[in-house]
C-alpha cells in the first residue's frame, strides 16, 4: 500500500521524513537477539484508522492534546520555561517523561546480560567442559529466549508491560545467582537448569519495555521512540559489555566479571522499581487486550506462512542473518583465544568493535537499499559480506597469526555485513500489506530459531572442525543469497517500493 492510499484509506501516514530521519537511523539494528516482538505493537499503532473521540478528534490528536495537557500542568505548577521546554524537546524525539528512565534501566540490563557472551565458552573450557557441553548449555539457553521473545510481546499486552518486566528481572537475578553457584561447584546439571530458565529474564525485561514505549508513547514520534529502544539495547548487549568485560578480566578475573553482571542488571532493576512510571491515562486508554487476543496474534505467525510462502521464505533468510553470529558466540573465542592466540581482553575488543560497527553500518545500508533497492541490499551487502568474510575468521590468523588489527579488520567486515540484512524489515510486511502483524510475527521467530540453531551449528565443530563449520555457515548464506531473489514482489513498481520502504522502515525495526 502505497502512502497515498494510506492516506485514502484512513489510515495515519508518517510524520515528515526529515523531522523522522534521526529515529529512521536508528531502526537500522539487526543484531538483536530475537529481537522484533515489538514490530507487530508499532504496525498496528501506525496503522490506527482516524477515529471519532468527541467532535472528530482523532486518537493521534488526542495523544497531542495530552502532550499539551502535560505541559499546561507543568506551567500551572510553576515550572520554569526551560522545565517546559525540556520536556517537549525529549517527548519530540520518542522519549516520553514518564519512560525516560526506563532507557537507561534498558542499557544497564542488557549490559549484565551480555557481558558474558564474548568469554563464557573459552573460559567454561577452562574449567574442564567440553565443546559438547558448551553447545548444549547454549542451545537449551538460546531455545528459552526465543519463546520468551515471542511470548513477551503477548504477555506485555494482557497482564501490564511493568509487572511482565518485574517478573523478567527476577527471574535473571534468581537464576543468575544459581547459575554462578552452580558453576562454582562444576555441577552442569545444574548450570544447565538454571542457565536455560535464566534465559526468560532478558526478553521478558527488554521487550516489556518495548510494549510499554507502544502503549505510552505518542504515535507521531513512535518511529523515533522504538529507533532509540534499539540503540540502547544493542549498545547494552554489546558494545559496552563487551569493552567492560575486556577492561575489568585482567583486573579480577573472568569469574568475578561474571558475577559483577548482578551489579549492572540490579541497578537497571531499580530504576524500573523507582524511577519508571505508568502514564496517567483515562478510563478505557490502559492499551492492555485480553489474553485471548494476544495469543491469537503470536499465532498468526503460522497462518500468514501458509497464505503467504514468501513470508516463509524471509523467516529462513532471518535465520540465516545471525545464525553464524550465535555459533561464534558459542566456538569463536575459545578458536581465538585457544588456537589463534590472542588475549581474552583482545578478543573482547574484537567483539565489541564487531557489534559497534553493527550499529553504526545499520544507517548506511538503510540509505543504501532506498538508492539500489531492497533485494539487492540484503543480497549483497548482507549474505555476500557474510560469506565471505566468515571463512576469513580462520584463514587471516592461518596467513598472519595472532594479529589483532587484522583479525579486528575481518570483524568489522563481518559487523558490517550483518547490517545488510537491515532491509529485511521492510520486505516482510511489504509481501503480507493485509498481515503485517503475522508478517513480523514470522521475523520474531526467524530472530528466536536463528539464536537456538547457532549453537547447535557450534557443536559441528567437534567432528569437523572450525574451519568445516565456518565453511558451512558460508554456504547458508550462499543459499541465502539466493532465497533472497525469492522475494521479488513483481506486482508492486518501482516508485511503490521506494515508498514502502520510507513508510514500513519507519514502522518496524530489524
Amino acid at each position: 500500500m502505497s502512502h497515498v492510499e494510506a492516506v485514502k484509506d484512513g489510515e495515519q501516514p508518517l510524520g515528515d521524513a526529515l523531522t523522522g530521519c534521526v529515529g529512521s537511523a536508528c531502526h537500522f539494528i539487526t543484531l538483536c537477539p530475537v529481537a522484533t516482538e515489538w514490530q507487530r505493537m508499532v504496525a498496528s499503532a501506525a496503522l490506527l484508522p482516524a477515529g471519532s473521540l468527541g467532535t472528530g478528534t482523532t486518537a493521534q490528536n488526542k495523544e497531542v492534546l495530552s502532550m499539551v495537557m502535560r505541559d499546561d500542568a507543568l506551567r500551572s505548577r510553576g515550572a520554569t520555561g526551560r522545565q517546559r521546554a525540556g520536556a517537549g524537546f525529549w517527548t519530540r524525539q520518542g522519549i516520553v517523561p514518564n519512560l525516560r528512565w526506563g532507557f537507561v534501566a534498558l542499557t544497564l540490563f542488557m549490559t549484565g546480560d551480555g557481558i558474558e557472551s564474548g568469554f563464557l565458552s573459552p573460559y567454561l573450557a577452562d574449567q574442564g567442559f567440553g565443546p559438547g557441553r558448551t553447545s548444549l548449555l547454549w542451545s537449551v539457553y538460546g531455545l528459552v529466549v526465543a519463546l520468551a521473545a515471542w511470548l513477551s510481546g503477548a504477555l506485555a499486552e494482557a497482564f501490564g508491560p511493568r509487572q511482565v518486566m518485574i517478573t523478567g528481572f527476577g527471574i535473571w537475578v534468581a537464576f543468575e545467582v544459581a547459575f554462578l553457584v552452580a558453576l562454582a561447584q562444576g555441577n552442569f546439571t545444574l548450570m544447565l537448569i538454571s542457565f536455560g530458565i535464566r534465559g526468560l529474564g532478558y526478553p521478558l525485561f527488554s521487550y516489556g519495555f518495548l510494549v510499554w514505549l507502544a502503549m505510552d508513547t505518542p504515535e507521531q514520534v513512535m518511529g523515533k521512540a522504538v529507533g532509540w529502544y534499539w540503540f540502547f539495547f544493542v549498545l547494552g548487549l554489546g558494545v559496552i559489555s563487551s569493552y567492560y568485560a575486556g577492561a575489568v578480566i585482567p583486573l579480577i578475573g573472568e569469574f568475578a566479571t561474571l558475577a559483577s553482571s548482578l551489579v549492572f542488571v540490579g541497578v537497571g532493576g531499580a530504576m524500573l522499581f523507582f524511577l519508571v512510571k505508568a502514564r496517567r491515562s483515562g478510563p478505557g486508554e490502559s492499551g492492555l487486550k485480553d489474553p485471548a487476543t494476544s495469543v491469537r496474534s503470536v499465532l498468526s505467525a503460522f497462518t500468514v506462512i501458509a497464505e503467504l510462502p514468501k513470508v516463509g521464505i524471509g523467516g529462513i533468510v532471518r535465520v540465516i542473518n545471525t545464525l553464524g553470529f550465535y555459533a561464534f558466540v558459542v566456538f569463536l573465542g575459545t578458536f581465538m583465544i585457544h588456537d589463534v592466540g590472542l588475549s581474552t581482553s583482545e578478543w573482547q575488543t574484537v567483539w565489541g568493535t564487531l557489534t559497534l560497527t553493527n550499529v553504526l553500518a545499520n544507517v548506511v545500508f538503510g540509505y543504501v537499499a532506498d538508492k539500489i533497492g531492497r533485494i539487492h541490499t540484503v543480497a549483497w551487502f548482507g549474505g555476500f559480506l557474510c560469506a565471505v568474510s566468515v571463512p576469513a575468521f580462520y584463514y587471516v590468523p592461518e596467513l598472519f597469526g595472532a594479529n589483532f588489527w587484522v583479525i579486528l579488520a575481518v570483524g568489522i567486515v563481518y559487523g558490517a555485513g550483518l547490517s545488510g540484512f537491515v532491509p529485511l524489515s521492510a520486505i516482510m510486511p511489504a509481501l503480507a500489506p493485509h498481515r503485517i502483524g503475522g508478517a513480523v510475527a514470522v521475523l520474531n521467530l526467524g530472530a528466536g530459531v536463528s539464536q537456538f540453531l547457532g549453537p547447535v551449528v557450534a557443536g559441528l565443530v567437534s567432528p569437523v572442525g572450525v574451519a568445516g563449520t565456518l565453511w558451512i555457515i558460508t554456504g547458508v548464506h550462499v543459499v541465502g543469497i539466493a532465497l533472497t531473489y525469492c522475494l521479488r514482489d513483481g506486482s508492486s513498481t518501482a516508485k511503490e517500493q521506494s515508498t514502502l520502504t520510507h513508510e514500513l522502515t519507519e514502522r518496524t525495526a530489524p
